[in-house]
């Protein structure tokens, strides 16, 4: 325990998993924790966390949020985008209005939430943004392509930013879990256009998910990293568990060998003799 605040940190998606975590062992650790939910009213009280009502997707409601954290604090030193949405299904499956409402709060909700605090960050010269992305940020995510691009996107987006941002003395991390257990993958949405060529393969891969998910470890786990990432020496890139050797993996294996690998994870079907002939072509 410390004597009194650290660092004020807000935090969105705080009502569950990943976010109720580590909003939780923060606060426990004495820093200032704003936890972000919809409902503050309607959310379980969180241990020494702070509830705020804020909207990813709206920007009054961002707004309002930032202003009522820096009125009641002063100042923001950390921010971690955790809020997100799941989505399953194929590619093909996944409709438009579905693949723009998960870029809405993965990607574009991250986004404006950057906005809304570097402007303060800037002014007092110094701050840490902690996005969660995840091993599909990295590699292939199959049937669960779109939500895959959203955390590929995210890593692109933080790479990005912390080259731009660091000279006002603010850095950016990345948080990247393997399977965790947490309501995200339980209630994840499915794509709405089921079409039956998939419909085989779709449930042997969910059925892989399903088992790798039921043994992951407790949210707990990625907390901890978070509150090391706010803590401890700078690193951006904060891969968990088999993210570390699934991100090994991918730099050192060849091409094809790392592709029958996560054929082999997901369950998929022996690539057909015609396909393979187009992609040595």
């Amino acid at each position: 325990m410390t004597n009194g605040p650290r660092s004020v940190v807000l935090i969105t998606g705080a009502s569950s998993g990943i976010g109720r975590e580590t909003a939780e062992l923060l606060a426990g650790r004495g820093h200032l924790v704003f936890g972000g939910v919809r409902a503050p009213a309607t959310t379980r009280p969180l241990a020494g966390v702070e509830l705020v009502a804020v909207d990813v997707r709206d920007d009054v409601s961002i707004k309002a949020c930032v202003e009522e954290v820096l009125k009641r604090a002063g100042r923001i030193d950390v921010l971690i985008n955790n809020a997100g949405i799941m989505l399953v299904g194929a590619v093909e499956e996944t409709s438009i209005d579905q693949a723009q409402a998960l870029f809405d709060t993965n990607v574009v909700g991250v986004l404006r939430m950057i906005h809304a605090v570097l402007p303060g960050m800037r002014r007092q010269g110094s701050g840490q943004i902690v996005n969660i992305s995840s091993v599909v940020g990295f590699m292939p995510g199959p049937f669960m392509g779109v939500y895959a691009s959203t955390k590929h996107a995210i890593e692109g987006l933080s790479e990005s930013l912390d080259h731009e941002v660091r000279a006002f003395g603010i850095r950016v991390v990345l948080i990247e879990p393997s399977y965790v257990r947490t309501n995200l993958d339980a209630n994840a949405a499915q794509a709405e256009g089921r079409i039956d060529a998939y419909a085989a393969q779709r449930r042997r891969t969910a059925a892989a998910i399903t088992h790798d998910t039921s043994a992951a470890p407790e949210p707990k786990v990625v907390a901890e990293e978070v509150l090391r990432s706010v803590e401890g020496t700078y690193r951006m890139r904060r891969p968990i568990g088999r993210s570390i050797l699934l991100g090994w993996l991918r730099r050192l294996l060849p091409a094809g060998l790392f592709d029958r690998g996560v054929r082999k994870a997901f369950k998929l079907d022996p690539s057909s003799g015609a396909a393979k002939q187009r992609t040595q072509a």
